[in-house]
């Protein structure tokens, strides 16, 4: 498993809308490369955004990087949607599981 998680803040003039529809076309494009297992979102109060995806290993998380679209939109991102951002990627030192079982 590789993760990558993006922390971002969006620039208050922002279009919503073309933004919605690009992270959408995004997220589609994602779910059809190699290696990907899962992508979640989640904002918080003060508007920070964790995005979070879930990769086979590094090298499909890199092939993603590749990908002519997604690099062109993360172009586009840092021109005209992100305030800032972090990214960081790699393999967890330790994973726990925990899964309720139904008796």
């Amino acid at each position: 498993m590789f993760l990558v998680v993006f922390r971002n803040r969006k620039r208050a003039d922002i279009d919503a809308a073309a933004y919605s529809a690009d992270a959408d076309a995004m997220e589609a494009l994602a779910a059809v490369q190699p290696g990907y297992l899962s992508f979640k979102s989640y904002t918080a109060e003060d508007g920070e955004v964790i995005a979070l995806s879930e990769w086979a290993n590094e090298e499909a998380a890199l092939g993603w990087r590749r990908v002519a679209k997604h690099a062109e939109m993360q172009a586009k991102g840092r021109s005209d949607y992100y305030e800032d951002y972090t990214l960081f990627a790699g393999t967890p030192n330790r994973v726990h599981r925990f899964a309720r079982t139904i008796a």
